[in-house]
């Protein structure tokens, strides 16, 4: 003890930390965390996500200065006093396999992951082996932190059930910084649960219909209930709460929920109603009680009356066209005379310029096929495309650089 020092008086609605957004979508702004909303958050998630049992134990290669690191992997193993390993992030970019490897042998049973650490996994085990991997104790494979892809699960899942993965094991989930981390978990043991929708239906009057196999359906993945003490809605463009099955923007409400943003009034009024209910900035519907996620409202491509998700462009091309990966397509639309013109951007990492020409032509000819639209691709280099700190695809940067002809883009 210090004489005559005063310690700060501190309660459960004082700030416990800043947390800034990953910026896809706008400038990072710092989210207020109260004491008691991550004290909420992480009982939710120990207590009724994970169900945290005795012989648990994490493992995380996800950075501690995103939310998803910081609460999922440090914070709230804390408060369940559950073991955790955390692997650098560095290193798990290097050698993604070692993630697994390691999880093996120290025994761990819970881990998270976007939708690109499996995939990447997925494809440096082509050529690698496996002997030795023991995956067999895995039990909550967490999905979250960007769009849930389903091919690339599917794959992993595949490729890494010979030593022990059970596909049962996925769980997906959806948060934000806002709301300190997770607002939703699927049912455990049930694994990804997914719903193939009818993209006319969705596009033109937002009905999530569902889609016959056919090139004008997609899957999407249900993202679980809210977690106790929290609530959902899904409203329309005047405000007016939707019915399950009805896509629209999401607005979530509960304990975990930031103050506001720091410093930042304007912006947290924007966003937080007198109500405490959020705006997320979201788009998805509601399914059976669970949350279906379609987009971000801000990257919706709204052409000739249809609502054009960029994730669907995006994930097309690099489904079907060899040499792409994820990542390595941005969609976007920006003002043109009398309506608003499609741009793709697509990394390609040839300098050859009958293969480059190849490659344009080959995506505006799959997106007007798939997706009748008239898209203009343009082709930039090998990691031009800008990341969020969290390692997902920034379209509002992209955007931005190209209207200001700073993206090193050739028009097909």
């Amino acid at each position: 003890e210090i004489a005559g020092a005063v310690g700060p008086d501190v309660g459960p609605d004082s700030p416990c930390y800043l947390q800034f957004s990953s910026g896809s979508t706008r400038f990072p702004t710092g989210v207020l965390v109260t004491h008691r909303a991550l004290m909420a958050n992480a009982l939710a998630i120990t207590r009724d996500g994970l169900q945290v049992e005795a012989k648990d134990r994490a493992f995380s290669w996800l950075p501690l200065y995103h939310d998803m690191g910081l609460v999922g992997f440090l914070l709230s193993p804390l408060t369940a006093q559950m073991s955790a390993d955390l692997m650098p992030t560095g290193a798990f970019v290097r050698r993604p396999l070692l993630w697994l490897d390691l999880m093996g042998r120290n025994g761990a049973t819970i881990s998270y992951s976007p939708t690109f650490g499996y995939e990447l996994c997925a494809r440096r085990a082509e050529n690698a082996n496996l002997e030795g991997f023991d995956l067999s104790g895995w039990r909550i494979a967490g999905l979250g932190g960007d769009m849930i892809r389903t091919k690339p699960l599917q794959d992993f899942a595949v490729r890494f059930s010979t030593v022990g993965f059970d596909a049962q094991a996925y769980v997906a989930s959806y948060g934000m910084a806002e709301a300190t981390l997770a607002l939703t978990m699927a049912p455990l043991g049930k694994g990804l649960v997914t719903e193939r929708l009818d993209v006319d239906r969705l596009e033109r009057d937002g009905f999530a219909a569902p889609g016959a196999s056919s090139s004008r359906a997609r899957e999407f993945a249900r993202c679980g209930p809210p977690l106790p003490g929290h609530d959902l809605q899904v409203r329309g463009e005047q405000g007016e709460v939707l019915q399950e099955r009805r896509a629209g923007r999401v607005f979530a409400r509960g304990p975990s929920l930031m103050s506001g943003y720091f410093q930042d009034p304007d912006a947290t009024a924007r966003v937080l109603g007198a109500e405490g209910w959020l705006d997320t900035g979201d788009l998805g519907y509601l399914s059976e009680g669970e949350i279906v996620l379609t987009g971000r409202s801000k990257d919706l491509i709204i052409l000739n009356g249809r609502n054009i998700w960029p994730q669907d462009l995006e994930w097309t091309a690099e489904a079907e066209i060899a040499g792409l990966r994820s990542g390595d397509v941005a969609a976007f639309s920006v003002p043109a005379e009398g309506e608003e013109a499609v741009i793709v951007l697509v990394q390609t990492r040839s300098s050859d310029a009958e293969t480059r020409q190849k490659l344009a032509v080959e995506v505006t000819d799959l997106l007007r096929q798939r997706h009748g639209v008239e898209a203009q691709v343009n082709l930039v280099g090998g990691h031009a495309l800008p990341q969020t700190s969290s390692g997902k695809l920034s379209r509002s940067r992209a955007k931005a650089e190209y209207l200001a002809g700073l993206a090193e883009a050739e028009p097909a």
